[in-house]
């Protein structure tokens, strides 16, 4: 791969983009194009060639105008692995991943062949990871290493029950609390095991057969759990709360209605804490960071990168299906590959 510059300031490189020019009525009208723009770098900044490229939900939410702050034209996506090809010495030729809360929503993102990007937003990717792994780890493990900084993080010992413990999220915060040595509950819709990488046994409870706060309580010898990872919201918010040990903690991150019934006097008597986390508010640079704090859980292999699939990896001409599958709740980790 080619290195332009390692000067102060760059010379330009011609990137192909995706672009959404403007806002959607729905993910099934969304109209990607494909376009070639110059990107040069400012001081402070890298230009990294794209080699793979998560998409998210919130990539394609943003697009339909669940993200009024959301500009366009824009070339969307948060999360990125690549190569650095211009900027200080000490990263040309690095292999780099990264996410953002602002990338491909308020400023141009990662789905394109080049992007650029603060030099402190950039990660070095572990040696034991693809591109294509690096560049799904992003949004579901910030997303689930905040709640659990915000909510303090799990002990050896205390109980984690995560609602909708086979998503990204919710298998990211199996990981991290298996990895801290909390014992972990997962809930389910259906009759299925937890499809994810754990650190210790993870119990599953199916919510469609069994009472969940009833099974909660007998799994915790009536205590409940001392941590409730919400990755569902609202129609889990009742089983996380009637869940919740004395001093409990509960995460939410996502919503599909916006108010739910809430029982003051349960909450404080409870001690309860309720946690919002947003990683739409944090910038390259806090994503950077927070990722940085567990390299080594990659390094040792108590975390590992969710598996890739040949069939969810996308060119960038193929967007539009990327962008359907998985605002059509594929499980399957979704990536563009530039040159796919």
């Amino acid at each position: 791969m080619n290195v332009i510059s390692r000067s102060a300031t760059s010379a330009s490189v011609e990137a192909t983009c995706v672009r959404l020019n403007a806002k959607a009525a729905d993910a099934a009208s969304l109209e990607p194009v494909i376009e070639r723009h110059s990107l040069s770098r400012r001081p402070g900044e890298v230009v990294v060639a794209v080699e793979a490229a998560g998409v998210n939900p919130s990539d394609v939410k943003a697009a339909t105008g669940l993200m009024p702050y959301a500009v366009f034209p824009r070339t969307p996506g948060r999360d990125f692995a690549g190569r650095v090809i211009d900027g200080p010495s000490e990263w040309v030729g690095k292999s780099v991943f990264g996410t953002s809360g602002d990338l491909g929503i308020r400023r141009d993102g990662t789905h394109a062949s080049h992007l650029v990007v603060e030099t402190a937003a950039l990660v070095e990717k572990p040696a034991g990871i693809s591109m294509d792994e690096a560049a799904g780890l992003g949004v579901p493990f910030v997303t689930a290493i905040e709640g659990f900084r915000r909510s303090g993080r799990p002990k050896p010992g205390e109980h984690v029950l995560v609602m909708g413990v086979n998503g990204k999220v919710g298998q990211a915060a199996v990981q991290l609390a298996t990895w801290r040595g909390a014992k972990v509950i997962g809930v389910v819709r259906k009759d299925e095991a937890y499809e994810g990488h754990a650190n210790a046994p993870v119990e599953i409870v199916n919510s469609a057969t069994t009472d969940v706060a009833k099974r909660v309580r007998e799994l915790t010898d009536g205590k409940g759990a001392d941590i409730v990872f919400n990755t569902v919201g609202d129609p889990y918010f009742d089983d996380a709360h009637h869940s919740l040990a004395k001093d409990g903690r509960q995460i939410l991150i996502a919503a599909v209605h916006k108010t739910v019934q809430f029982n003051i006097l349960e909450f404080y008597r409870g001690r309860h804490t309720y946690v919002g986390i947003d990683t739409l508010a944090f910038s390259s640079i806090e994503s950077a960071d927070v990722l940085r704090g567990v390299l080594s859980g990659f390094a040792d292999g108590c975390l590992r990168p969710f598996p890739i699939r040949d069939t969810a990896i996308y060119s960038l001409a193929d967007a539009k299906a990327a962008y359907a599958a998985v605002i059509g709740a594929s499980r399957d980790r979704i990536v563009l590959r530039p040159e796919a």
